[in-house]
């Protein structure tokens, strides 16, 4: 394919085209005409979603690290906590179907057969971040986390055929460049306590994680275009419930395999600030987990994919500054480099998508 076959009709300018402030000022009146089309409650909800969203997840990112740094070691842990919340997005699903007078999906074989497909992948992604976690700066970790959007661009264009454009592989090669660059830094930012087999193995499943996120992505987009066949509010939370359900069922057996029920008594006992602070760590993860859940899935159906795609851009930067303020995180010039560089590769993706995103609310 021609590469002029994957460029926008906004990516060529002529000469006669509509110069920037003709743009920005019709940008501007679509914005005022976009907030007066909507009651002031769909955008106090937008917002306070929003937020859940930039504030959430970093949170429940840093919480990971703080279990490692003071005193946990148990990885199963840490991936059941992820899954723990599942009765959270439950307990908002149920009052949704009188809300918007609707009934719940009709659950048959190969629907439930694709959310515990889709929970054991959630499952094994959640221990992966986990070995992520443990070995890695959350400033890296989130950084490397980013690639879960090259991911899912390759994986949407092979499973659900969705279309790749100039800006998206332009994107992909911008974030990846900035990987390879934490790559060849590793030992400004690696702790001294972590070997150099642990740290490799944290970045390597550090963008398996990222890798099989992109995965979960697109078959998420699959079983709503073949099994269920729309999409909006209550199904998506449907789903993030059921699969939530099986990631937790998958995850226990993991834990009781492992024996680590057992091992929770001894962490909290010998963790860094005793047994409430090892119990407030776990339980706020729970929470901060499930509320940026519910916040992503909002911002979705609120406003858009590419709303949704800013914010998931600005929280890795989030998770950055937060870990260096809150955590002493090391942050070595060559970081700062890879965060502006993805941080450019998010931008190239969103602006360039934006054309077949903006309707999708």
């Amino acid at each position: 394919m021609e590469q002029a076959m994957l460029l926008h009709p906004e990516e060529m300018e002529t000469p006669g085209s509509t110069s920037w402030k003709d743009k920005i000022s019709a940008f501007r009146s679509t914005v005022w005409k976009g907030y007066k089309s909507k009651p002031i409650s769909h955008w106090i909800l937008l917002a306070l979603s929003s937020a859940a969203m930039l504030v959430a997840f970093p949170a429940s990112s840093l919480l990971s690290r703080i279990y490692f740094a003071n005193g946990g070691t148990s990885k199963w842990i840490i991936s059941w906590v992820a899954a723990v919340g599942w009765p959270i997005p439950a307990l908002v699903l149920v009052p949704t179907y009188f809300v918007l007078g609707v009934f719940p999906t009709p659950l048959d074989f190969k629907l439930a057969a694709s959310y515990a497909v889709l929970g054991f992948l959630s499952a094994a992604d959640n221990l992966m971040y986990a070995y992520a976690y443990a070995y890695l700066p959350p400033s890296t970790a989130a950084l490397l986390g980013s690639t879960s959007l090259i991911f899912s661009a390759i994986f949407g264009y092979l499973l659900v055929k969705n279309k790749i454009y100039a800006s998206t592989i332009n994107s992909i090669v911008i974030i990846t460049a900035a990987m390879v660059i934490i790559a060849l830094d590793s030992n400004s930012d690696r702790y001294a306590s972590i070997t150099d087999h642990q740290y490799a193995l944290g970045f390597l499943c550090d963008i398996l994680a990222s890798a099989l996120h992109g995965l979960i992505f697109a078959l998420s987009e699959l079983v709503f275009d073949k099994l269920v066949g729309r999409r909006s509010f209550h199904v998506v939370l449907e789903q993030q419930v059921m699969v939530s359900l099986f990631a937790f069922i998958f995850t226990t057996i993991g834990l009781l395999v492992n024996n680590d029920f057992h091992g929770m008594a001894t962490e909290a006992r010998t963790f860094k600030g005793g047994r409430s602070s090892y119990l407030s760590v776990l339980v706020w993860g729970v929470i901060t987990f499930q509320l940026g859940i519910l916040g992503g899935t909002a911002v979705l159906f609120l406003a858009s994919t590419v709303l949704a795609g800013v914010l998931n851009a600005i929280r890795v930067p989030l998770t950055s500054i937060a870990a260096v303020i809150l955590l002493n995180d090391p942050m070595s010039g060559f970081k700062i480099l890879s965060l502006i560089i993805t941080f450019w590769g998010f931008a190239c993706y969103i602006y360039g998508n934006y054309p077949r995103s903006k309707d999708s609310s």
